[in-house]
């Protein structure tokens, strides 16, 4: 398959694959696959899709778990999708806190620019343009619009909450959840 930024998808992880949690997902007995998720991931793989994970992880940087612990989880995620046929070809973390000022915590562009310089190597400024970006969060969101990607909101996780305060980026697509996303995506919906 080839690296074309035409087949990429940008995933959140927590609330949007996994369920979140207020005091951090910090264990694979903790990262627990939201209803349809897995699935939706499947489906995309198997329609030629390469998914990619930008996700924030500042409980590292916290204390609350270790890069094994992270790695655990993410094998946990790989097992249990690996029976569907599907599969997560890449993942991007951000281990600091807002405090860091890093370039790579979303909302800032870091994780995006990774992103687009293993997918689409490209001088242009908009090098993930129409690369659809999923998350639960509005800076999810903005980190990828900046690159050019196309927002799409879940009302998993921090959904609601992201809808109901507004000022989502011009264009943002609402689904219910990555299952309702795959499907509109796959029906040319989207």
């Amino acid at each position: 398959m080839s690296s074309s930024a035409s087949k990429l998808i940008i995933l959140d992880r927590d609330g949007v694959i996994n369920e979140d949690r207020d005091d951090y997902v910090k264990s694979a007995d903790e990262w627990v696959a939201l209803p349809g998720s897995l699935e939706a991931i499947a489906l995309l793989n198997q329609a030629g899709y390469q998914i990619a994970i930008a996700t924030n992880q500042s409980g590292l940087s916290r204390g609350y778990f270790s890069i094994n612990d992270l790695h655990t989880m993410h094998s946990k995620m790989d097992s249990l999708l690996k029976p569907l046929g599907g599969h997560i070809d890449s993942i991007f973390f951000c281990p600091h806190q807002d405090s860091h000022a890093c370039d790579c915590r979303k909302p800032s562009p870091g994780l995006m620019k990774e992103i687009a310089l293993r997918y689409k190597k490209t001088d242009s400024s908009k090098p993930l343009l129409g690369v659809p970006i999923v998350g639960d969060s509005l800076r999810d969101l903005q980190a990828g619009i900046v690159l050019g990607a196309s927002p799409h909101l879940v009302l998993t996780g921090k959904g609601q909450k992201t809808l109901a305060k507004g000022d989502l980026p011009e264009g943002t697509q609402i689904h219910a959840d990555l299952l309702s996303f795959a499907n509109a995506l796959l029906e040319n919906k989207v």
